[in-house]
């Protein structure tokens, strides 16, 4: 064996026991009791928990948006992730209006070529779906993207028509494949940001005013309908109230357990008071869907702990306070939407979720690494600890206290939208196929050392 990670307590998506981990080459090969050396490397885990790398499956690095484009790259986003204890990391490519799908993957392939750090793949976010782009999707799941994004919203940039998402629908149910769908109704949300505007109403507090959670539930009953006609599988991403995930749990009550919801960390801490802040400060907030009121952090972590929102991802879309969300100033809506998020996900979750008794150490596991793997074609080569898998591993210090701030983290951004929060729990050393790359408060890894994952078809968590 090369790597033997000692006498820490394994938590998987259903288990948790104390074992040591035998990692030879990129694989996990051994797990038991008192393994011996023999000149591997230890990595003494005593007192840690040993999780599976998180995965996170939706983020926006090096996108352009909104005039300019997100600051953090495959290098900076990824190095942030490792250090955080994330190990698989899965980006939205995005197709241009007019341009095809394999030119949007060539475009996001070479965003990361010889900047990733650790494992990546594509979602494909399809904006414009004639005959010619319908007919290169059997092609982009045997080049590994086996899932799809629309948008509902952004009117006249990304927001698609109904009858482009059912199409997708369709054709994601004959190849095996997820469509994720942004749900918010577009076209109200223009029309009462427009209405805003024109009267005056140009501060960051107003963007929420502009998004309220009916057009987020709207849309999500829509996408359902359209999923279930289809008999499609769907995953409604970044839910933020009980208005809209209670379309998903009635959906799943009647027995279409293909129906999905995820939430963000985002929707579990910070509410609607956030965007009055002073001084512009509001505008650190500003993301789509916007932050609501404090009653919802709560219930979304009752649909977490029940396993109703299976997935906890970060929507990772980072901007710089100075000269990037300075760009709305003095209108809400040239706010480029995002916060950053891929460094402090697993910390805030195990400090404020698992800490704090809201989950489970087995539920945080499956939300950030096992169902996400299933959901993606993944598992279980990676978001397990198995022999088999993939030496993909994280070590979390329980008694570890960081107080969060932009100062110390690897995002490439001016700010935290958590500073001063103080965590407790943090991961200490991180572990990507059988290499540490993480560990003493540094990233010790390389740049473009990270692979592409070709991944295979859906499957229900």
């Amino acid at each position: 064996m090369d790597v033997i990670i000692k006498g820490g307590t394994i938590v998987t998506a259903s288990d948790q026991y104390v074992a040591d981990i035998g990692v030879e080459g990129e694989q996990i090969t051994r797990i038991g009791q008192s393994l011996r050396a023999n000149g591997a490397r230890v990595v003494d885990a005593t007192g840690m928990y040993v999780i599976p790398g998180a995965i996170d499956a939706h983020t926006h690095l090096d996108m352009p948006f909104g005039g300019t484009v997100t600051s953090d790259d495959f290098e900076t986003g990824q190095i942030a992730a490792a250090c955080g204890g994330t190990t698989t990391h899965v980006d939205y490519c995005l197709q241009s209006v007019g341009g095809t799908l394999h030119e949007a993957l060539a475009t996001w392939r070479g965003k990361a070529q010889g900047k990733a750090v650790i494992d990546y793949g594509f979602h494909l976010a399809v904006t414009d779906l004639n005959a010619n782009v319908m007919a290169e999707l059997p092609a982009m799941v045997n080049e590994g993207i086996t899932s799809f994004k629309c948008f509902m919203a952004y009117k006249g940039v990304f927001q698609i028509d109904d009858a482009t998402l059912f199409q997708l629908l369709e054709q994601a149910r004959e190849l095996g494949a997820l469509v994720n769908v942004h749900a918010e109704n577009g076209d109200v949300v223009d029309l009462l940001t427009k209405r805003l505007i024109s009267e005056g109403m140009t501060a960051p507090r107003y963007h929420a005013a502009s998004r309220p959670l009916e057009v987020e539930a709207e849309a999500t009953h829509r996408a359902v309908a359209l999923a279930e006609l289809a008999r499609a599988p769907l995953n409604v991403v970044h839910m933020t109230c009980e208005a809209s995930v209670r379309h998903v749990n009635e959906a799943r009550a009647r027995g279409l357990l293909d129906i999905h919801g995820e939430t963000c960390p985002q929707y579990l801490l910070l509410n609607v008071d956030q965007y009055d802040e002073p001084d512009f400060q509001g505008a650190k907030y500003v993301m789509s869907p916007p932050l609501r009121d404090r009653k919802e952090n709560a219930f979304l972590w009752r649909q977490l702990a029940a396993g109703n929102l299976e997935t906890l991802m970060t929507d990772h879309c980072s901007f710089r306070m100075s000269d990037q969300k300075s760009l709305g100033k003095d209108n809400f809506a040239k706010i480029p939407n995002g916060i950053p998020g891929i460094e402090t996900r697993v910390p805030i979750v195990f400090s404020e979720g698992v800490g704090k008794g809201r989950i489970s150490l087995q539920t945080m596991v499956a939300a950030m690494s096992t169902n996400p793997a299933r959901m993606y074609g993944m598992f279980p080569k990676k978001g397990c600890i198995a022999v088999g898998s993939d030496a993909d591993i994280v070590l979390i210090d329980p008694k570890r206290r960081v107080v969060l701030s932009a100062s110390t983290l690897h995002q490439h951004t001016d700010y935290c939208p958590y500073e001063g929060l103080e965590v407790e729990g943090y991961p200490v050393v991180t572990i990507s196929r059988g290499e540490v790359i993480y560990e003493n408060d540094q990233f010790v890894g390389s740049k473009g050392r990270g692979k592409y994952i070709k991944r295979g078809q859906y499957q229900a968590p």
